[in-house]
């Protein structure tokens, strides 16, 4: 928290006596229709505080994403030379001008300069203000809003604007226009019921499967009804590997919405399926409020198969879990509400401000892109890109829909922008679609194929990034002319990245074991080959990987990625995308083979 001096107090009394912002004329800043099934309630009362964060311009930011790119280039001489904590707040770093601007705006209204709390690059400033003022000083209504089929509530506004001399000085304004997912930000899982080995397969049980790519060549055909810590070791070839950099690397893994990791049911999946790690446990840190009860009957599935799967794949190196809170229910009886902020700001705000991240983390949960305003995921996504900077992993599950629009049956599906045109076209997911992070879609069986329900396409906010160009341009070429036309924009990010096996994974939950699947699964296996990665190169005196794209897409016909070429991901009325050879839009480069990965980035 900054102090301004006494003299810039005085400088900013006498601008403010002489010009009180509320006669300057404002100018429209964002508009948007709320998105399908959200109602208006009734006006949100004037006294209920809100967390008001404002975004100002990174003038800098196209330096920053040059060091990103040249530091996580294996070809480039600077790979691997990740900026400091210092380096990248310089980078992002507003103008002068901006917080002078800001900061005079915002005492005018009232608010002391003490009580504002800015990020570590000073690039974002939030302040706690009842509704009546942030309304005048965003020229705006805010009102209670309801999700009719989920029950969620919020207060937000659909239009917001700035006196006109700030109007180049703030990017966004959060809460404002950004509505809850309908989803919840629910994790992608899906619980599947323990279906034993049946009397047709009984003879493929007997004998090993041949899998060029996995662990000397086979693996436990078991593993086609079950995954288990060591059947993922088995086919991404990482049997045997045993981490040694307990003190230098480190995995983290985020949870929302009251999403709880139980240890006790830790313990059972590690004498299950890991018996080396009973007895080990993670670290937890709370973000925001967020909570990690050890009720047994408040165990999270999501929180539980991260963890499991996490830490298992990666002891015995430390774990961290961080517990994110936020937008909680509003009681719109009471007007009660206690947070309207979504989580992933908050989340980052930590992790820019801590001197030593994790050099991995995972995340499970995603939104429809669309339901995200533009201003914030480009904000949100630049954040991503300073954390790649300084060398962490960013990983995030593609999603669990195929193309479609988040609703599981994809006969039903609505697949319609929210823009008020209610034109049909494919809904990707946001945080996947960020070009500064890797995306992890799913694959089935062994031999693997893509499951259906793999999040994979095109975004609509962000462009193919340079990394992915010449993969992405090789799918597009083969596609049949005239597919799906308007659907998707064949100019977009495409997504995933990568994959893995994301069904059947066998988890304890509240106690009891059983199946989960999703790429919620995906993501944390990936991210704990990365960290073993990671792991291996600090053996070696290398720095962390950092940014994995670059990296991914140069060495996609090395053999260090198992090619997935069968299975589709339909949604939308339609078949979806197909898994082909090369990049695809639900497999991505294809699944890891840890071995040859090794071998690849300690050579770099």
């Amino acid at each position: 928290m900054k102090v301004l001096s006494l003299t810039f107090a005085l400088v900013l009394a006498e601008c403010i006596l002489a010009a009180p912002s509320k006669d300057i004329a404002h100018k429209v800043k964002e508009t948007v229709i709320p998105p399908r099934g959200w109602k208006k309630h009734s006006p949100a009362p004037k006294d209920v505080t809100i967390e008001l964060r404002l975004a100002l311009p990174q003038p800098n930011f196209s330096e920053l994403e040059k060091h990103l790119y040249e530091v996580s280039d294996p070809t480039h001489h600077r790979y691997g030379e990740h900026l400091s904590k210092e380096e990248v707040e310089e980078l992002v770093a507003p103008h002068p001008e901006s917080l002078r601007l800001v900061d005079e705006w915002l005492v005018s209204h009232g608010l002391p300069v003490e009580s504002f709390i800015r990020s570590p690059a000073q690039d974002w400033v939030k302040i706690i203000v009842p509704v009546g003022v942030a309304e005048e000083m965003l020229d705006t209504e805010y009102h209670l809003w309801v999700h009719e089929k989920s029950g969620k509530s919020a207060i937000r506004t659909t239009s917001w604007s700035l006196p006109e001399f700030l109007f180049d000085h703030i990017e966004v304004a959060h809460p404002t226009t950004y509505f809850p997912s309908t989803k919840s930000m629910t994790a992608t899982f899906h619980i599947s019921p323990d279906v034993p080995p049946t009397e047709a397969n009984a003879k493929t049980l007997l004998s090993s499967l041949d899998v060029p790519s996995a662990h000397n060549g086979q693996v436990d055909p078991e593993c086609n009804n079950n995954i288990t810590i060591s059947c993922l070791q088995q086919i991404y070839n990482m049997k045997g590997y045993v981490p040694t950099q307990t003190h230098h690397n480190r995995i983290g893994l985020t949870g929302y919405l009251e999403q709880f990791a139980n240890i006790a049911d830790l313990q059972s999946f590690y004498a299950y399926s890991r018996p080396e790690a009973v007895g080990s446990s993670f670290n937890v840190v709370d973000i925001n409020g967020g909570q990690n009860s050890q009720n047994l009957s408040e165990a999270g599935v999501e929180a539980n198969l991260d963890t499991q799967y996490a830490f298992g794949l990666t002891f015995p190196t430390p774990g961290t879990f961080f517990t994110v809170g936020g937008s909680p229910p509003i009681d719109i009886d009471n007007h009660t509400p206690t947070n309207t902020n979504e989580p992933y700001q908050d989340w980052v705000d930590y992790m820019l401000g801590h001197p030593n991240p994790p050099q991995t983390v995972s995340t499970s949960y995603g939104d429809d892109e669309q339901t995200v305003p533009e201003s914030y995921a480009r904000r949100v996504c630049n954040g991503f890109a300073q954390l790649g900077a300084r060398g962490v992993s960013l990983l995030f599950s593609s999603g669990d829909f195929g193309v479609g629009d988040g609703n599981p049956d994809p006969e039903t599906q609505v697949c319609q922008t929210n823009d008020g045109r209610n034109v049909t076209r494919f809904i990707p997911t946001f945080p996947a679609t960020c070009p500064f992070v890797t995306s992890v879609g799913g694959t089935i069986k062994i031999p693997e194929v893509a499951v259906d329900f793999s999040g994979g396409g095109f975004s609509h906010l962000f462009s193919t990034p340079s990394y992915q160009q010449e993969a992405v341009n090789a799918f597009l070429q083969q596609l049949p002319e005239g597919t799906y036309p308007g659907l998707f924009n064949p100019s977009g990010r495409g997504f995933p990245d990568i994959s893995a096996q994301s069904e059947r994974f066998i988890v304890f939950v509240g106690g009891q074991r059983g199946h989960v699947g999703g790429t919620s699964a995906s993501a944390p296996t990936v991210a704990a080959i990365i960290s073993n990665l990671n792991d291996a190169r600090l053996a070696h005196g290398l720095p962390p990987l950092g940014f994995l794209n670059p990296l991914l897409y140069k060495i996609q016909h090395s053999g260090a990625l198992n090619d997935i070429t069968s299975g589709n991901n339909p949604g939308c009325g339609t078949q979806g995308f197909n898994a082909t050879a090369g990049w695809d839009p639900l497999t991505g480069l294809g699944t890891p083979n840890f071995g040859k990965l090794k071998d690849i980035v300690l050579r770099h």
